[in-house]
C-alpha cells in the first residue's frame, strides 16, 4: 500500500489525487507568500538605507562578502532543519521566515547595484525567472518524471561554483557573463530537482519545507539572471 498515515511520520510514496493536489496548492501558495514577503522586506530594507550600509561594510575587506555567504549558508541549513520539523508547525514557519530574512539580506547589495545600474534590470529578471521556472515546473508536472538522479550533478556543481566564487574573491577576478549563464543552467537543474521532490520525496505535512526549497532555487535563478543582464549590458 503506497499511502501511509502522515501522523505516524511515515513517508507518503504516492498520495491520492485530492490529497496530492492539496499538498501542491499549499506548497505553491507558501512559495508565493515567501516571494511576496521577500520583495516587501527587500524594499523596506532599501528604503531604510541598509543597502548603502551593507555596501560600505563589504568595501572594508575583500573577504567580507565571503563571510556573508558563509553566514547565509549556515542560516540556510538551520532554516531548512526547522522547516522540516515534524512536531511543530510553528518551528516550520520560523524556518521559512528565517530563510526569507536571510535571502533579503544577502540580496541587498545585488539589488542596490542593479537599481543603480539600470531600472529595468529587476523587472526583466523577474519576468525571465518566472518564465523559466514556469516552463521547468510544467515539464515536471506533465512528465511526472523523477529527477532525483540530478542530485550528484547539483552537489558537484555546487562545490565547483563555490570554489570559483572563493577564487574570484581571493584573486579579485570577475566571473563574468558566462559564469552567470552557467549558474542559470545550474539553478534550472535545481528547480527541476526540487519540483520533482514535491511529487516523489516530501511527506504530506512538509509543504513548508517544500516551499522553502523551491524558494531557494527560484532565488538562486533570479540572482544569476540579474547578474547576467547586468554583465550583458556592460559588454
Amino acid at each position: 500500500m503506497s499511502y501511509m498515515n502522515v501522523a505516524s511520520g511515515a513517508v507518503v510514496a504516492e498520495l491520492p489525487g485530492e490529497a496530492k493536489a492539496g499538498f501542491i496548492r499549499r506548497t505553491y501558495g507558501h512559495l508565493a507568500m515567501a516571494i511576496a514577503a521577500f520583495a516587501l522586506l527587500e524594499a523596506q530594507l532599501l528604503k531604510m538605507g541598509f543597502g548603502e550600509q551593507m555596501m560600505a561594510m563589504l568595501a572594508t575587506s575583500k573577504w567580507s562578502w565571503l563571510l556573508v555567504l558563509g553566514a547565509f549558508m549556515l542560516v540556510g541549513v538551520v532554516a531548512d532543519k526547522w522547516a522540516r520539523n515534524g512536531s511543530s508547525r510553528e518551528m516550520q514557519y520560523a524556518g521559512l521566515g528565517l530563510f526569507i530574512v536571510a535571502e533579503a539580506i544577502v540580496f541587498l547589495p545585488l539589488i542596490y547595484i542593479a537599481m543603480s545600474f539600470a531600472p529595468d534590470v529587476l523587472p526583466n529578471a523577474a519576468l525571465i525567472t518566472g518564465s523559466l521556472v514556469a516552463g521547468l515546473t510544467l515539464v515536471v508536472f506533465t512528465t511526472r518524471k523523477d529527477f532525483s538522479f540530478l542530485a550528484p550533478a547539483l552537489a558537484i556543481g555546487g562545490v565547483v561554483a563555490m570554489g570559483l566564487i572563493i577564487a574570484s574573491i581571493a584573486f579579485g577576478l570577475g566571473l563574468g557573463m558566462f559564469f552567470s549563464a552557467a549558474m542559470i543552467v545550474f539553478a534550472g537543474i535545481s528547480v527541476l530537482y526540487t519540483t520533482s521532490n514535491i511529487l516523489h520525496v516530501y511527506r504530506e505535512d512538509q509543504h513548508v519545507a517544500a516551499s522553502l526549497a523551491l524558494f531557494a532555487s527560484v532565488a538562486l535563478m533570479f540572482w544569476y539572471v540579474v547578474q547576467f543582464l547586468m554583465s550583458f549590458g556592460q559588454e
